[in-house]
């Protein structure tokens, strides 16, 4: 049966209203044996126990002494001691669970992998495990890190979800029970680290690293250390001289290293165990080592020889690039810039130092392709970053199921060696998966309740890169809305139409940036084209897109021959990328037989009738779920269908108009 009332505010941790087990299972549930002191263990325990009483409505007692039955919570070794039964663990992280109906197990290679075994009982649970069921599983990647762009005042940048959960008025200002639960559904999906500040570190925000505000960020800290995830702080690479301590922030000045050590060393008093610094440097006006001829090496190894006494990493953004370019210049590529940075300093970083790469060479666009970074890269540690916050892909009002995406990267083949997919290269080449976050404080987390899919799924992924996008939203659907099957099939189908949907009426076949400046919502199909970001699409009556082959600006040469090959040469480019590689002319037959103008105008078309099947197919529960949640996210599809409209008639009539060609079916399209 489904769920009568899904409580938005526990996302995939939904109370049942009564458990579904057999009496002996319950009796082994209900004895919860641990005999551990690490912080962790005991918050696995405590976790173990809150959740079965407020999902399943049991009351479980917690016991240092094994008596059968019972279910038995702590690191492998100290469970193979407990019970006399050998239990092996050995991926750090990792954790194996076996329910039976004498003895449960929930052992940890270590502590966080007995936290993370824990909640997956949970879930595992929720779908309907019982007696006989087991598994073992460990993360893909070491990192996996939410970033916040969370501002001072209390706004969030590319926030979709209400005000900050930490941050109010200039001032460290949140509620300690929404922080803790906070902490929890992180930990349910593997997250380890969390920055809590804007990347953009400027005003107040500054001064998080001083004693004015470093006693409320340990508090903080506090509250997430039990559930095995470490702060890190953005910082601003200028601070030195914008404190009014130095007249310089050079890298290579050794006042300036001796400033960040003495910084360091105050925070780390505060805050004994945080993850380190994120940074970005010589990007959209932040300060950095540019400014004095230095190079991103030089910045980024000053911090982490600061960092480097108390265990601390510095984390360094790859988004670097001219933001001030000369649209009349088609010489420049904006998709350029990253490897043209940071592949000659390959090998001259810092061991704690990790460069934080976004997954496509611009900026989280609705259909880009991977960077060619990642792959090229052999020595020097690096993260991919995806972005969960809606920005390009409908601001948390739009239904959009971004994991139907992030596993197209996730299966890029780089052509670098071996095993050389971003999956495969994770935990190796790769040293994990960082994303910016989705919350504020709306009840629900996440404005739309179908959004807390991609925030799930960014975990999910993150823990392991082989899931697909199918699997993610079945187990997301059942662990929110429960086991009844009418629900589970219309709202898998709705995520799974709702990322092709979107692409089919926003930008077509790899243009990006046809939206509306700054705010990043609807259409503005020229308002990026004459800027000075480098984002364009160059559309005449003629043409649209942009060539990157040889004979353009060669963006395609950074990647390895065989994908170079693929994407320089038009017939065989994917077509859902064959603009952002490629000028092509109106004429262009597609692989359906129809031209790219007529494609353009029947995928525009396509999108707003797939929105109204959304609509259709939602509205077909309302019945099954609950009203509060069926009445907020159907009215969000509402504003979805206006917003779908609109992409439509603005991009088809934009088209029409530079080519002067109707739409072979006679739909209407505005002169």
């Amino acid at each position: 049966m489904g769920i009568s009332e899904v409580r938005e505010y526990d996302c995939w941790l939904q109370g049942r209203g009564q458990n579904q087990f057999s009496d002996a299972l319950k009796n082994c549930l209900s004895r919860i044996v641990v005999k551990e002191d690490c912080l962790v263990v005991k918050q696995a325990a405590l976790e173990l126990q809150r959740g079965l009483k407020r999902m399943f409505g049991v009351d479980a007692a917690i016991t240092d002494t094994i008596q059968k039955p019972c279910t038995v919570v702590g690191t492998a070794t100290a469970v193979s001691e407990l019970t006399g039964k050998t239990v092996s663990c050995d991926r750090a992280e990792g954790f194996c669970i076996e329910i039976g109906d004498e003895l449960s197990v929930v052992a940890g290679a270590d502590c966080n992998g007995t936290l993370y075994g824990a909640f997956r009982l949970l879930m595992e649970l929720a779908k309907g495990a019982g007696t006989g069921f087991s598994l073992e599983d460990a993360p893909r990647s070491g990192i996996r890190m939410i970033n916040h762009w969370d501002n001072l005042d209390g706004t969030i940048e590319r926030g979709y979800a209400g005000p900050s959960l930490f941050y109010k008025d200039d001032k460290i200002d949140y509620d300690p029970q929404r922080i803790e639960d906070y902490a929890r559904l992180l930990a349910s999906i593997g997250i380890n680290c969390l920055s809590i500040n804007n990347v953009n570190v400027r005003k107040t925000a500054k001064l998080l690293i001083t004693e004015q505000f470093l006693p409320d960020v340990a508090k903080l800290a506090d509250i997430f250390r039990p559930f095995g995830i470490r702060l890190m702080l953005s910082i601003n690479f200028g601070a030195p001289y914008s404190f009014g301590d130095l007249d310089t922030a050079d890298p290579l000045d050794p006042r300036v290293g001796e400033w960040w050590a003495k910084r360091a060393d105050l925070v780390y008093k505060y805050i004994p165990d945080l993850a380190g610094f994120l940074v970005k440097a010589d990007s959209e006006g932040e300060a950095g080592p540019f400014q004095y001829g230095r190079d991103h090496a030089d910045g980024a190894n000053m911090l982490a020889k600061a960092l480097k006494p108390h265990n601390g990493t510095v984390i360094w953004r790859c988004f670097v690039y001219n933001c001030t370019q000369d649209w009349r210049d088609q010489t420049q590529d904006r998709a350029c810039a990253a490897y043209d940075h940071f592949m000659p300093l390959d090998g001259r970083f810092d061991d704690n130092v990790i460069l934080q790469i976004k997954h496509g060479p611009y900026d989280f666009q609705v259909r880009e392709p991977v960077t060619p970074l990642f792959g090229a890269l052999k020595k020097t540690r690096h993260l991919i970053e995806f972005q969960i916050t809606q920005e390009y892909t409908g601001h948390q009002i739009d239904v959009c199921f971004l994991p139907y995406m992030w596993q197209d990267v996730y299966h890029f083949d780089t052509k670098h060696g071996e095993n050389s997919t971003i999956g495969g290269m994770m935990g190796n080449r790769i040293s994990g998966a960082v994303a910016v976050g989705s919350v504020g404080r709306d009840e629900n987390w996440t404005g739309n309740t179908l959004s807390q899919a991609n925030w799930f799924g960014f975990g999910r992924l993150a823990w392991n890169p082989d899931l697909t996008a199918e699997e993610i939203a079945d187990e997301w659907v059942k662990l929110t809305f429960g086991l009844d099957p009418e629900v589970d099939a219309a709202v898998n189908k709705i995520l799974m139409m709702s990322y092709p949907t979107y692409e089919n009426y926003n930008a077509p076949f790899g243009v990006c940036f046809m939206v509306t400046r700054s705010l990043h919502y609807g259409p503005d199909i020229e308002g990026y084209e004459y800027s000075r970001w480098g984002t364009y699409h160059r559309a005449n009556w003629e043409a649209v897109g942009v060539d990157r082959t040889p004979s353009g600006t060669n963006y395609t040469g950074q990647y390895a021959p065989e994908n170079a090959a693929m994407f320089a040469d038009l017939a065989t480019c994917p077509e859902n990328l064959m603009l952002f590689f490629h000028r092509v002319p109106y004429s262009y037959v597609m692989k359906n037989g129809k031209n790219l103008l007529q494609n353009i105008y029947d995928t525009h078309f396509k999108g707003v009738e797939q929105v109204e099947e959304i609509i259709r197919t939602w509205e077909g529960i309302q019945d099954k779920i609950g009203s509060a949640v069926y009445a907020s996210v159907r009215e969000r599809m509402g504003r979805q269908l206006t917003n779908a409209i609109e992409w439509r008639d603005v991009v088809n009539t934009y088209f029409h108009r530079h080519t002067g060609i109707p739409d072979e079916q006679g739909r209407k399209i505005y002169d």
